[in-house]
């Protein structure tokens, strides 16, 4: 039998990262190891040949706040966020409020949540709605992509080859109204799991802005909706409540979504969410 030869590189800096990258173009970034992780429960576990371990990149372990912005490195773990406390927007912190248990939470990091190549998992509904935007480095280039870009699916994460995501920004808006709901915690996830995300923001009764995002196998947003309650007063005509359900049922019913209770799923979280704010 031939021996193992898998390779473990723990860059401190990255220059040194992309220098190893580049003299193994195969190698895997590794952060909380959940997905390369997942399921296995043999002595001897399946590898990549080579890991670029990120833990001792302290650049990746950051959080900074401005009066505008919160900052997050991708290092960071999920519990450290939650920890935040309301420096995190409400429906975010919901989000990863909804992830397998606190030990897990405690190991696993921000980045390798929104980087599942299979599907975009808990965080990826309030960030895209959030308008965050994520960091992405290569060894001679820094460039910054919109979370709904980044999610877009059908299809692969923005990600080039040897391409890192290394930084999380979001917008610090107040949103007077969250909700975000998970609608599975099976794994393997069926085509039904994802999050959804439902928020408002309201000023003196006025509905100003509002968001419905979700994410899963798919990523589902209608602007056109979200565009007929702006300037409403509060609490929402029942009409124009159901307007607005009716208009995404349509949405729900014009595009190709997995799994065969997903859209009924959909349709009555929107329908619950927007029929609150109505009198």
């Amino acid at each position: 039998m031939d021996a193992l030869h898998n390779q473990v590189f723990f860059p401190s800096s990255l220059p040194e990262l992309f220098s190893a990258w580049t003299r193994f173009p195969d190698a895997v970034p590794f952060a909380g190891g959940a997905e390369l992780l997942r399921n296995q429960g043999k002595q001897i576990l399946s590898l990549p040949r080579n890991i670029l371990a990120l833990e001792q990149l302290d650049e990746l372990h950051r959080i900074t706040r401005t009066e505008r912005y919160l900052e997050i490195g991708a290092m960071v773990k999920i519990s450290e966020i939650i920890r935040l406390g309301k420096t995190v927007p409400e429906a975010f912190t919901q989000s990863l409020l909804s992830i397998a248990s606190p030990q897990v939470r405690n190991l696993i990091t921000i980045g390798g949540n929104i980087c599942n190549p299979f599907r975009r998992l808990d965080a990826a509904a309030p960030l895209v709605a959030l308008d965050a935007r994520y960091e992405l480095r290569t060894a001679d280039e820094i460039r910054w992509v919109s979370a709904s870009r980044f999610s877009t699916l059908p299809g692969p994460l923005a990600l080039n080859p040897q391409e890192l995501l290394t930084r999380i920004r979001i917008p610090l808006e107040q949103w007077q109204y969250s909700l975000y709901k998970k609608f599975s915690d099976q794994y393997p996830v069926d085509e039904s799991g994802g999050g959804a995300v439902f928020m408002a923001r309201i000023q003196k009764n006025i509905l100003t802005d509002l968001r419905m995002v979700f994410a899963g196998q798919i990523v589902l947003r209608d602007k056109n909706s979200e565009t007929v309650l702006v300037g409403k007063q509060l609490p929402l005509d029942r009409r124009d409540a159901v307007h607005f359900s009716e208009l995404w049922k349509t949405f729900l019913s014009a595009v190709e979504i997995p799994g065969f209770m997903l859209r009924a799923k959909l349709f009555n979280f929107v329908e619950s969410c927007i029929l609150s704010l109505s009198d």
